[in-house]
């Protein structure tokens, strides 16, 4: 028997609250044993426009945001309209009955629950935001929970403001004690235990991540959905003894960040696509300095600005061809919100072990969203490996010269910190020999040349036992094998066993390492089952592509997503049943009534012209 859910949504208007008033319910349900997955979409405005946050909550600690909402909290008109249809039956909707009233009949045994704002919290007509509180403490009692928790989110949040705590239980208290009075509570009930949970975006995490892994210098430019790893950073640097830098643009910030890797410091910066493009110049300059560097993309809708608030899985290409020539990279793509945890400690070790750029590829639904991660898994003290790197000047070995690029069989030279006494060489980005003596601009040798791209490519040869390989998961018979990459797994996860369940074989293999690509484990894998079906949020399908040039298999076939969305696991569970029926390539949309493009205004995904009572209503997919 699965474990009891509730998927809330909370829409507004940029500025009415949505962020805050779910952050306050999902700190009160993890202080109750409560685990969460929160995605929130919202619009590239200060204030004004749509943002609708999804948070689902369950003692099993959920994986993705979910198929369809139970409970409804509207701050405007124009949520209300938009998502009222998005309810199950037996959901609740919660409003300003002051201000708010439905513009159609609700689905059917969907409750309809107005708040006397204005009476429940006099100060609302003063701070509106205060409808938010009411609202969260009448969810609090339709969710059987106590208002203990949530009180004891409001001392904490205002602990320096006892007058706005008071203010914020007093609404609190009034919402809950009327929606004991007024409204049914819902079927689906939660029940608190005694599990740990701290609640953190993927940003945070992958911010701590690399704080603990030894990062000492963190430089960016703020681009959306990256920015909120340059905010932690700033904001905990002094008491970490972190420098952290932000500067004009993202070609200094890349090359702040090698310059701080060469000099023996671990660095790191981030950014999105667009940011990304300035860089790959730089990138190319890392790899034939082999300098480590370990560069965050966090991918959104493109190309260009593309939908700048939008996740997409779109920028496999870019990391694969980022700057020109052949030279080793690794590209890492975590599977969760905790994994971004885990990835800048692979990420650095793997930097300078062998002398060369990570890209790590997360996106916007992984970095924006947040989860509760269990305690105890970020209390952990991960291995620091600087590779061969000479801190001491200890002169080399019996008086030899030394030899920064020293063409070793592993092709791994040892790496000092530049001034060392008996240590000087030349670092630049043009080619050069094994003292770093530049080729190009005196001469051309093409032995020397060809040694040397053949010694930077040998440190690929072994660098695959240092990273994680994918494992299969499910049923090694099965049928059918879903293959993802990155963000995706949670929502395949879930699919997977959504189709096993319904009688569909079904196992799930998905990948973190992209380059290199772990070929024989992959490849044996996907030969065991009778098909293949890949899954990326991407039009193009990046992902089957790079399988198919590296292992020549090809998928039968793809699911993929490119509306701004992410995947919901009934996306992939209708797109693989499609697929198992004869389809090639299935292309998901998302269809709630507050996004598709057959609603009764008429306009592509807004609801803003609505006007008319009681329109018809679009049937559900």
């Amino acid at each position: 028997m699965s474990e009891p859910e509730v998927i809330v949504g909370i829409g507004g208007a940029a500025g009415d609250g949505t962020a805050s008033a779910g952050n306050t319910l999902v700190l009160s349900l993890a202080r109750q044993g409560i685990a969460s997955y929160s995605y929130n979409a919202y619009q590239s405005v200060i204030r004004g426009g749509h943002s609708w946050l999804r948070i689902r909550f369950s003692a099993k600690k959920p994986l993705n945001h979910g198929d369809q909402v139970n409970a409804l909290i509207a701050l405007n008109q124009d949520s209300l309209d938009r998502h009222l249809q998005e309810l199950q039956p037996g959901g609740i909707a919660l409003y300003n009955g002051a201000k708010l009233a439905p513009s159609y009949d609700p689905p059917s045994k969907v409750q309809l629950c107005p708040l006397p704002i204005p009476d429940l919290a006099p100060d609302s007509t003063r701070l509106p935001v205060m409808q938010n509180t009411v609202a969260v403490g009448a969810l609090t009692q339709l969710m059987g929970l106590s208002s203990g928790r949530l009180e004891s989110v409001f001392e904490a949040t205002f602990a320096k403001k006892p007058q706005v705590v008071q203010q914020n239980v007093k609404a609190a208290r009034a919402g809950y004690e009327y929606a004991s009075k007024n409204f049914n509570p819902l079927k689906t009930r939660l029940t608190p235990n005694d599990q740990t949970w701290a609640q953190a975006s993927g940003n945070h995490l992958l911010a701590m991540g690399a704080a603990l892994a030894g990062c000492k210098f963190y430089v960016a430019y703020p681009m959306s959905p990256a920015t909120h790893v340059l905010e932690w950073f700033a904001s905990h640097a002094q008491r970490l003894g972190i420098c952290v830098r932000q500067v004009e643009d993202e070609i200094s910030v890349v090359n702040m960040c090698i310059g701080a890797n060469h000099m023996g410091v671990r660095g790191m910066c981030a950014t999105s696509g667009g940011g990304f493009a300035l860089m790959t110049e730089a990138i190319g300059m890392a790899g034939i300095m082999e300098t480590p560097a370990v560069i965050i993309n966090v991918m959104r809708a493109g190309p260009s600005t593309g939908v700048p608030t939008k996740t997409e899985q779109a920028d496999l290409n870019q990391a694969f061809g980022a700057s020109q020539g052949d030279f080793p990279r690794v590209v890492l793509a975590p599977t969760s919100m905790s994994d971004c945890f885990v990835t800048p400690s692979q990420a650095f070790n793997v930097a300078d072990r062998f002398q060369l750029p990570v890209i790590i590829l997360a996106d916007l639904l992984l970095c924006e969203g947040s989860e509760t991660v269990a305690t105890e898994v970020l209390d952990v003290e991960f291995p620091i490996d600087r590779g061969e790197l000479i801190t001491k000047a200890d002169g080399p070995p019996d008086g030899e010269p030394y030899l920064r690029y020293k063409n070793t069989p592993s092709g791994i030279s040892t790496r000092a910190i530049p001034g060392l006494p008996g240590h000087l060489y030349v670092a630049a980005s043009d080619e050069h020999d094994e003292d770093g003596v530049l080729l190009s601009d005196v001469y051309t040798d093409p032995i020397r040349r060809k040694k040397m791209v053949d010694k930077r490519v040998r440190k690929m040869s072994t660098i695959l036992k240092h990273l994680p390989a994918p494992v299969l998961e499910g049923p090694a018979d099965a049928e059918t094998t879903l293959l993802g990459w990155g963000s995706t797994w949670g929502v395949i996860k879930e699919a997977a066993e959504q189709l096993n369940a319904a009688g569909d074989s079904v196992n799930h293999l998905h990948v973190k390492t992209l380059i290199p690509l772990h070929i024989d484990e992959i490849t044996a894998t996907l030969n065991r089952g009778q098909r293949i079906v890949i899954i990326e949020n991407n039009q193009s399908g990046q992902f089957a592509r790079h399988l198919r040039a590296e292992t020549g298999i090809v998928a039968h076939g793809h699911v993929r997503k490119y509306d701004g969305e992410p995947f919901e696991p009934k996306h992939i569970v209708a797109g693989v049943k499609d697929v198992i029926g004869g389809q090639e390539v299935v292309e998901v949309i998302s269809t709630e009534p507050g996004w598709r493009t057959d609603h009764p205004t008429g306009t592509s995904g807004a609801w803003d012209g609505l006007k008319a009572k009681k329109p018809s209503v679009p049937a559900k997919d």
